[in-house]
């Protein structure tokens, strides 16, 4: 998916100076986006208080929406570098095309993962026939600087792995959790977890005590760590922990997402990820001219324009708050 923001800011993401050693609990305030023609989305990546969450730098919540007589989600060609996209949804269909060939339809709890790497154009939306709800959440994770030049990819993995315990469920969407790993390819250490919860369940859920943590709520009321969740709210949790307590006070949804802090700088503007000013203007040019990014074929409709980039230098200087 796409930031479809007409002045999008510049954001300054990366290294280890805002990360907390230590278990933290700092609730995130989701901010509203406009995503394609009808899409509201929830923010919670970059966000004003907390930039990146280990090499996650962008998370969008969205629904659950009734679209039964809408077109639901339209998202035109449009441009990534230096990332990884993620699609997960908990309730529709997206069709996924990009201008490596790839064209598939992700369905409720299956894994859409494109890797930009060096350059890639995609465009998502429902499917004609599409379910009456459109529910899910839409992730970057952003690639280490000695990978952020591969060649582009694109995996759909219908079926994952799972963690079970009395009264949870956990889908492993990528990295690994509790020993169960994810087939999804990553080029840092991560994790990204689908959680589904009963009500009334207790459980402490075991992690890597060398990540940082953030928990996202889809649907449901839960305590993470005793602080309450509602849906569309993020909670970010530092390092330092061996497990983290949950309670379900309904039956809910949760994202985990973690990773090791990541050390490197970049320059995340509109869809690209860079180290440098230079980087981002030289992908925004080439999309702007038609080279490096191909072509989005199947789509009934005219690819993104590029932003005008802002009159300020863009300059990578870490996890500025």
């Amino acid at each position: 998916m796409s930031n479809l923001e007409i002045h999008p800011p510049t954001r300054l993401c990366g290294g280890r100076s805002d990360v907390s050693a230590h278990p933290v609990r700092e609730l995130l305030s989701p901010r509203e986006a406009q995503i394609g023609s009808s899409t509201v989305v929830r923010r919670l990546l970059p966000n004003l208080g907390r930039r990146m969450v280990g090499a996650w730098c962008f998370v969008d919540h969205y629904g659950p929406d009734d679209i039964a007589d809408e077109p639901g989600m339209r998202v035109p060609p449009h441009p990534h570098t230096g990332l990884q996209t993620v699609s997960w949804l908990h309730a529709g269909e997206v069709l996924h095309r990009d201008s490596i060939g790839s064209e598939s339809t992700i369905r409720p709890r299956e894994l859409g993962l494109m890797t930009a790497g060096r350059a890639i154009a995609h465009a998502e939306q429902s499917t004609q026939s599409h379910p009456r709800f459109l529910h899910g959440a839409q992730l970057w994770v952003a690639l280490p600087d000695a990978h952020r030049d591969v060649t582009p990819a694109f995996e759909h993995h219908a079926d994952l792995p799972v963690v079970t315990a009395s009264g949870l469920t956990a889908t492993v969407i990528l990295g690994e959790l509790d020993h169960t790993a994810s087939p999804g390819t990553t080029y840092s250490p991560l994790v990204g977890a689908d959680l589904t919860i009963a009500e009334g369940t207790n459980v402490r859920l075991p992690v890597n005590p060398d990540f940082e943590y953030a928990v996202l709520t889809m649907s449901g009321a839960t305590e993470v760590d005793g602080v309450r969740l509602d849906p569309g709210s993020m909670l970010y949790l530092g390092c330092g922990r061996t497990e983290l307590p949950l309670r379900a006070l309904s039956d809910s949804g949760l994202l985990l997402l973690g990773g090791e802090p990541f050390e490197e700088k970049i320059v995340m503007w509109w869809n690209f990820v860079g180290r440098s000013q230079e980087d981002i203007a030289q992908a925004r040019s080439e999309w702007m001219t038609g080279t490096r990014f191909g072509e989005v074929k199947g789509y009934d409709g005219s690819p993104l324009p590029a932003p005008e980039l802002p009159p300020v230098p863009l300059k990578a200087r870490g996890r500025v708050r």
